[in-house]
């Protein structure tokens, strides 16, 4: 009776997504009453205050509304989203911070889905725990953060990615596209990895001209209403202008002589040649635009004078987002719960790597996004929540070479 229960449970597999759906949000509740955030702050206080007031997207500075360049628009829309439920102040920041409970629950069950794509149910299901249970996973939605909304469209991006590959029918396309669009509204950087994932599926999967250029057109049909809205203010065509200013926090002297982590904390108003040019800056719409270009051409002109500099701090940058943050000054770094489990995964994920099978396509495209996320963050300053991008895919990775040593020590017991 009692196999029969098991095999029944086995079989039907709505049960396995019902618990790790449970489990990922009850773990997740004692989490944000001891470590959640009680506020909105910096960026997105003052975004969320000016949608609320003035109805616009914008910001202030020194006394200045303008329109913002700043942040990409998602998450700025998704916490203006539930001032909608007029609460006070700590019931809206607990709905928030609940809601992003419920996107890392869901995210653990469609990681589970992803997993059988390569693996059996059980190892799928144990590194779908692993997944629910990783530290930085659980500890990212206590905080005002756009990462847990980025988690959370990142594992369906995979998941619908594969669905296009497989199935390669109308709606997988639209669901892909419009994830796609999505994903480029909350994080700068993924237009790079969706450029590119056109690519691999026109080279590797073979995928004609006609459904890539689809993809393309509801991609840009998902993000185009911002494209306009930004057009016809800045008369440019752009999301989000910080790249300069990214490039130059992550590859200061500051932060190349010293540490990434004395980097971070690095006031750009302590550089007298950026405060000198920034301070005359007109306070109009086109402020930001010129703000970032100062960072920008600071930022190449720093990397030109050492290059040799820049590629070591580069280097140290890579290693650092795969195990571990290298020389910090922050005892939190070194904290078991922070660092044993990012150094573990990091060295079992390459390992993993390493033992995969090559000639997988579907499995070489999550090679590929991982080392495309590695070497865009490492080319700037490097936050821990970041890690949590490459997280889903270190598991996988990890679970080849689980699976390994599975077969491995199976034949072993089979031959004696």
């Amino acid at each position: 009776m009692y196999l029969n229960n098991y095999q029944h449970l086995k079989n039907n597999e709505t049960y396995f997504f019902i618990f790790l759906f449970l489990f990922s949000l009850l773990i997740r509740l004692p989490v944000i009453l001891l470590f959640g955030d009680t506020s909105l702050v910096n960026e997105w206080e003052n975004l969320v205050h000016n949608l609320i007031t003035h109805g616009k997207l914008a910001y202030d500075l020194d006394g200045f509304l303008l329109p913002n360049l700043y942040m990409p628009p998602l998450y700025a829309y998704y916490l203006y989203f539930f001032s909608f439920f007029n609460l006070e102040n700590k019931n809206y920041i607990i709905l928030i911070l609940s809601s992003q409970i419920l996107l890392a629950s869901i995210s653990v069950v469609v990681f589970y889905k992803i997993n059988k794509l390569f693996f059996s149910q059980k190892i799928s299901f144990y590194s779908s725990l692993m997944f629910s249970l990783f530290p930085l996973h659980m500890y990212a939605c206590s905080q005002i953060s756009s990462i847990s909304l980025q988690m959370f469209l990142a594992i369906f991006y995979l998941y619908f990615f594969f669905q296009f590959v497989n199935k390669k029918n109308l709606s997988s396309i639209v669901i892909f596209s419009f994830l796609s669009g999505l994903l480029i509204l909350l994080r700068g950087e993924f237009r790079i990895i969706f450029v590119l994932s056109l690519l691999y599926l026109f080279f590797f999967f073979k995928i004609s001209i006609k459904k890539i250029l689809l993809i393309f057109l509801i991609t840009l049909i998902t993000i185009s209403p911002y494209l306009i809205r930004n057009f016809i203010i800045f008369e440019k065509i752009t999301i989000v202008e910080t790249s300069g200013y990214n490039l130059w926090h992550g590859n200061h002297p500051n932060a190349m002589k010293n540490s990434m982590v004395e980097g971070l904390d690095y006031n750009p108003m302590f550089d007298k040649e950026i405060k000198e040019q920034i301070d005359v800056i007109p306070k109009d719409k086109f402020y930001r635009i010129k703000w970032d270009k100062v960072f920008k051409d600071q930022a190449i002109k720093n990397i030109m004078k050492e290059p040799i500099g820049y590629l070591i701090f580069y280097a140290k940058k890579v290693v650092s987002f795969l195990f571990i943050t290298i020389d910090p000054k922050d005892p939190r770094y070194w904290h078991p719960l922070h660092y044993l489990p990012v150094l573990l995964l990091g060295i079992t994920s390459l390992i993993g790597i390493v033992l995969s099978d090559k000639k997988s396509y579907k499995f070489n495209y999550l090679i590929f996004v991982f080392f495309l996320n590695v070497f865009i963050f490492s080319a700037a300053t490097i936050l821990p929540r970041y890690k949590l991008v490459i997280l889903p895919l270190q598991i996988i990775f990890t679970n080849t070479l689980i699976e390994h040593i599975k077969e491995k020590f199976f034949n072993q017991r089979k031959n004696n």
